[in-house]
C-alpha cells in the first residue's frame, strides 16, 4: 500500500488535527508582522499611525502576492517533479522563481519611490497621515526584494519536505519584530519609523535562515546556471502560482477601494477622514486573524478530502465536510460572540486615543464582523469544492463575497454615509452564503446518492487490467490519436502482430491500484472536459496524485519490455527511453464522424460534437503534461492517416519499425 493511503483509512478527526493545526499556525504566523506593527503603532503613535500603516498595506500585499506567485508555483513544480521522478531541471525552476521574486521586489521599490507621495495619496493617504505613511513605507520598501525572496523560499522549503524549518524561520522573524517594536517605538522613541525598522529586521533574519537552507536542501542543488532566465520553466511555475496571486490581488482591490471610500465619506462626517480609515485597518486585522483560522481548517483538510473523493469514499467525504463545517462554525460563533460583547477590548488592544475614535471603531467593529460566522463558512465551502476538483464552482464562489463587498461598499454610503461602508460586509455575507449554501446542498445530495468504495470495492477488475502482462525486451510503441481515428483498434492489431501486450484502459486500472484512487476518477482526468483540465491540472493535490500515479505505471510498463501504449501522453512520459517509437493517428473529419456514428450510434451532429470535445480534452491534457502541442507532427516519429483501414495502418507501422531496425523479436 502506498504511504498516502492512510488518508483513506485513519480516523478523520485525527487526520484533521494532524493537517489543520500546522496550517492554521502557519497562516497566523504569516500575518503577525503587520498585526504586531498595528498594535504597537496604535499604542505608541495613535490611530493616525494605524491609518498610515493601512495605506501601505496594499503595497505590501502586492509584494506578498508576487512572492506566492513564484513561491507556490515553484513548490507545486517541485512536488510534481519529485513525484514523477523528473528532477533534472528542478533547480532551474526554483532558481528562476527566486530570481524573479527578487526582481519583482526591485520593481515595487522603483515604482513606490518614483511615484512617491502621489501613490500614497492615490491609495488613501490624507494630509494628516501622509507624513506617517511616508516614514513607514519608505523603510518597508527597502526590504521588499529580500522579504519577497524569503517568502518564496519558505514555500520551496515546505515542498522540499522541511515545513518545520520554514515555520521556524517565520517564527524567529516574528519574534524579532514583536520584541523590536516596543524597543524601537518606546525605548528608542523612534515612533512609526521604529515599527518599520523592527519589521525589516525580522524579515532580514528570516531571509538569512531560509537562504541558509539552500546549502542543505534535500532534493535539489542550486547552481549559477539555476538563475539564468528560462522562460519555459518560468511559464510552468507562473501557471501553477496564478491562483495565489489572484487571491492576494483581490485583497489589494478591496483594501484600496475601501481606503478611498472611507476617506471620501469620512471627510463628510463628524469623524473626519482619518478615524474611519484607522478603524477599518484595526477591524480588518481582527477579520484577517479569524479568516486565517477558518482557511487553515479548510486548507489543511484539502489533501484528506481530495484523496477520499478520488478514491470514491464518499461516506468519508461527507464525514469530513461535516467536521470541517463544525470546526469552522465553532470558530465563527465564538469570535462573533466576543466581537459583539467585548468590542472595546479588541479596539483598545490597538490603541485608543480619543472618545470619538473609540465610539466609531466599536460601533463599526460590531457592524462589520456581525456575521463573521457566515464569512468563514462561505470561504471554507469554496475551498472544499476546490478540494474535490469542482474548480468551475469553487472559483466564482471564492471571489463572490469579495465582489459583493466591493459593490455594496460603493452603494451603501450613498444612502447611509460612512457607516454604510461597514454595513456592506454583513449584506455581502448573507447573499454569498445563500448562494454558496444552494451549491453545497446540491453537492450534499449528490454525495448521498453516490455509493462509496474505491475501484476494488465498486467493480471487479479483470485480471488483464490488474497486472502488467509478461513481455520481452524490444520496441515500445506509443500511439496518440484523434477521436474516431480508430487509434485504439490499430494499436491492438499492431500488438497482435508483434505478439506483445497492448495497454489502454489497463493503464488507468493499474494507476488506480498504485494510488488507491478510483479508476473512474483517473479516467475522468484523462478524457473529460478541457475546462476541467485547464482549471484543475496541478491546482489540487488529488489531480497531481492521479497524474503522477499514471506516469509511474507507464514507466513501469515500459521497463517490463516491448508493448503498445495508447494515449496518456505516454510518448512524453517515456521521452528518455531509446526503445520508444512515437506514432500519431489521424484521419479526415468526415471519416471520423462516420466511425463515431458506427461505434456509438450517434447522430451526425452528436458525433461531430463528441469529436470536438474529445480532441480538445486530449489536446489540453497533453499540453498540461508536456507543455507541447498535441497535434504537432514534430513530436512523433510517424503520423499516419487511418482512413486507409486499420489493418493497413498496422502493417505500415510494422514496416516502419522494421526499417528503423527496432527489436521486434
Amino acid at each position: 500500500m502506498e504511504s498516502g493511503n492512510y488518508l483513506g483509512t485513519e480516523k478523520t478527526g485525527k487526520l484533521l488535527r494532524k493537517f489543520c493545526i500546522p496550517c492554521i499556525a502557519s497562516l497566523i504566523i504569516s500575518c503577525l508582522y503587520n498585526i504586531v506593527d498595528q498594535i504597537f503603532v496604535g499604542n505608541g503613535v495613535g490611530y493616525l499611525g494605524n491609518a498610515a500603516t493601512g495605506v501601505i498595506f496594499p503595497i505590501t500585499v502586492i509584494g506578498w502576492g508576487m512572492s506566492l506567485f513564484f513561491g507556490d508555483g515553484a513548490a507545486a513544480f517541485l512536488s510534481v517533479s519529485l513525484g514523477k521522478n523528473e528532477t533534472e531541471n528542478v533547480h532551474r525552476g526554483i532558481g528562476n522563481s527566486i530570481l524573479f521574486s527578487f526582481l519583482s521586489g526591485v520593481v515595487i521599490i522603483l515604482v513606490s519611490y518614483l511615484w512617491g507621495d502621489g501613490l500614497l495619496r492615490m491609495i488613501g493617504a490624507t494630509d494628516a497621515t501622509i507624513a506617517l505613511a511616508h516614514d513607514y513605507g519608505y523603510i518597508i520598501y527597502i526590504m521588499m526584494p529580500l522579504a519577497m525572496t524569503q517568502n518564496t523560499l519558505a514555500s520551496v522549503i515546505r515542498a522540499d519536505g522541511s515545513p518545520r524549518y520554514a515555520m521556524g524561520a517565520m517564527i524567529v522573524g516574528a519574534l524579532i519584530n514583536i520584541v523590536g517594536d516596543p524597543v524601537a517605538i518606546f525605548v528608542l522613541d523612534m515612533g512609526i519609523k521604529g515599527a518599520a525598522y523592527a519589521t525589516i529586521l525580522g524579515q532580514f533574519v528570516s531571509f538569512l535562515i531560509c537562504a541558509a537552507y539552500l546549502a542543505k536542501s534535500k532534493t535539489f542543488r542550486l547552481k549559477a546556471v539555476s538563475f539564468r532566465p528560462d522562460l519555459k520553466q518560468l511559464k510552468a511555475i507562473m501557471a501553477l502560482g496564478t491562483s495565489s496571486l489572484l487571491t492576494q490581488l483581490s485583497i489589494v482591490v478591496i483594501t484600496v477601494v475601501n481606503n478611498i471610500l472611507l476617506v471620501k465619506y469620512g471627510a463628510r462626517s463628524a469623524y473626519g477622514a482619518d478615524i474611519p480609515l484607522a478603524a477599518f485597518v484595526v477591524i480588518m486585522k481582527l477579520f484577517q486573524i479569524v479568516l486565517n483560522i477558518a482557511i487553515g481548517i479548510a486548507a489543511g483538510a484539502q489533501p484528506i478530502v481530495g484523496y477520499n473523493y478520488g478514491a470514491q469514499k464518499y461516506d468519508r467525504v461527507r464525514e469530513l465536510l461535516k467536521a470541517v463545517l463544525k470546526w469552522t462554525a465553532l470558530v465563527g460563533i465564538v469570535c462573533m460572540f466576543l466581537f459583539e460583547v467585548f468590542p472595546g477590548a479588541f479596539i483598545r488592544l490597538f490603541g485608543s486615543d480619543g472618545d470619538l475614535y473609540l465610539e466609531f471603531a466599536v460601533r463599526c467593529l460590531r457592524i462589520y464582523l456581525l456575521l463573521i460566522l457566515f464569512t468563514c463558512v462561505q470561504k471554507v465551502c469554496a475551498i472544499f469544492l476546490q478540494s474535490i476538483g469542482r474548480a468551475q464552482a469553487a472559483a466564482p464562489l471564492a471571489i463572490l463575497r469579495d465582489l459583493l463587498l466591493i459593490v455594496f461598499s460603493v452603494l451603501m454610503p450613498m444612502a447611509f454615509g460612512v457607516t454604510g461602508i461597514f454595513w456592506a460586509a454583513p449584506i455581502a455575507d448573507v447573499i454569498a452564503l445563500t448562494i454558496t449554501g444552494a451549491v453545497m446542498l446540491k453537492l450534499w445530495k449528490e454525495l448521498q446518492g453516490q455509493k462509496s468504495g474505491a475501484l476494488t470495492e465498486t467493480r471487479p477488475v479483470r485480471e488483464a487490467e490488474g497486472r502488467i502482462q509478461p513481455s520481452r525486451p524490444g520496441v515500445i510503441v506509443t500511439i496518440s490519436r484523434e477521436h474516431g481515428s480508430a487509434g485504439k483498434r490499430i494499436g491492438q492489431v499492431l500488438a497482435g502482430m508483434l505478439q506483445v501486450p497492448c495497454y489502454y484502459k489497463e493503464v488507468t486500472a493499474l494507476a488506480a491500484q498504485e494510488s488507491g484512487l478510483a479508476a473512474e476518477f483517473i479516467s475522468d482526468i484523462n478524457k473529460n472536459s478541457p475546462e476541467r483540465l485547464k482549471e484543475l491540472y496541478m491546482s489540487t493535490d488529488i489531480v497531481q496524485q492521479a497524474v503522477i500515479a499514471q506516469d509511474k505505471i507507464i514507466k513501469r510498463i515500459a521497463d517490463n519490455g516491448s508493448c503498445v501504449i495508447v494515449g496518456r501522453a505516454a510518448d512524453y512520459v517515456l521521452r528518455e527511453n531509446r526503445d520508444v517509437v512515437r506514432i500519431f493517428i489521424h484521419a479526415p473529419k468526415a471519416y471520423r464522424i462516420r466511425k463515431v456514428m458506427e461505434m456509438y450510434g450517434d447522430t451526425e451532429s452528436e458525433a461531430k460534437k463528441n469529436i470536438e470535445h474529445s480532441d480538445a480534452a486530449r489536446s489540453n491534457y497533453y499540453l498540461s503534461i508536456t507543455g507541447r502541442s498535441w497535434a504537432n507532427s514534430g513530436n512523433y516519429d510517424l503520423a499516419i492517416d487511418s482512413s486507409m483501414g486499420e489493418q493497413a495502418c498496422a502493417e505500415v507501422i510494422l514496416d516502419f519499425l522494421k526499417k528503423k531496425g527496432c527489436a521486434l523479436a
